[in-house]
């Protein structure tokens, strides 16, 4: 196994959908063309910016295996290949191992009440099973569960489980798992309004919605914070706040294809039920955009 530190901003890179919601592979590839360009450190197909909820198994894979052609090296590529079962998540992170991707990400899981022994069990399950490096996710509003610090710590025990991203919206949490679980393990903020906290507490990156939207921005909170200049890349910080504003409108993902769209990105609608075209959202948004 390779040894990965997973740093600097990632994209939770959006699915690029036709009209009729089918897989558009070659806009994928142009949309990922574009935000390597722009500067970010990773592209992290089926996290919740992708829909992974929203596809088949095989849809799945074609999506990963595009992404890794699509990146040809030159950045990480992280799959999103949790699921509810433990079994599940073993069977799908055995597929994806062979697809030429760097680090699985791996959502608790969700909808299913869970303990943290639970939670420990199925973790040490997956790393056991399948020998890749590991990202745990970490997103309670979604799943029903928050991972506590103490199960990160022990969870540590396995070498390739590397990290773990945020996405509480908790920043005593993500402090929880920088200082009381284990320094090998990188924490990455989930949450764009805390990236720059995050990295100045000892965090590495971001897996960052909004680089999606404003790839050359977010890149420079990282970039201006690993030079030094904490009150440019608080400036870059602070930037994003009302498009964050706007993302609580509706369904945040949603948003998020919404204005990439209307940014003029070809990457279709979001999947049923959850497509974005609220007249006040549109109308939101073109008012945030006449700020950057």
């Amino acid at each position: 196994m390779k040894e990965i530190k997973p740093q600097g901003i990632i994209t939770p890179v959006l699915t690029t959908l036709t009209d009729d919601e089918k897989f558009n592979p070659e806009a994928y590839t142009n949309f990922i063309n574009k935000l390597i360009d722009a500067g970010v450190s990773g592209i992290f197909p089926l996290g919740t910016n992708g829909e992974f909820y929203a596809f088949n198994n095989e849809e799945k894979l074609e999506i990963i295996k595009t992404a890794v052609k699509a990146v040809n090296g030159r950045v990480p590529v992280y799959a999103g290949t949790g699921c509810v079962t433990t079994k599940e998540t073993i069977e799908m992170s055995l597929k994806v191992k062979d697809l030429g991707v760097d680090v699985l990400s791996i959502i608790s899981p969700y909808f299913v009440a869970v303990s943290q022994d639970d939670l420990y069990r199925h973790y040490s399950a997956v790393a056991n099973a399948v020998d890749m490096p590991i990202l745990l996710y970490n997103i309670p509003a979604r799943t029903g569960n928050n991972i506590d610090f103490k199960t990160v710590k022990k969870l540590a025990e396995h070498k390739n489980i590397i990290g773990i991203k945020d996405s509480s919206g908790n920043f005593d949490n993500t402090l929880k798992y920088i200082e009381n679980t284990d320094p090998r393990l990188s924490v990455l903020a989930g949450s764009d309004s805390l990236i720059l906290w995050t990295l100045m507490a000892g965090g590495s990156g971001a897996i960052s919605g909004c680089s999606n939207v404003f790839p050359e921005l977010m890149v420079s909170i990282y970039k201006y914070w690993a030079a030094g200049d904490i009150a440019k890349a608080n400036e870059a910080q602070k930037k994003i706040r009302p498009f964050r504003n706007v993302m609580q409108m509706g369904n945040p993902n949603s948003v998020v294809k919404l204005a990439a769209n209307m940014l003029g990105n070809k990457v279709g609608p979001a999947r049923e039920p959850s497509n974005c075209t609220n007249p006040a959202i549109v109308e939101a948004l073109k008012k945030v955009f006449t700020l950057y």
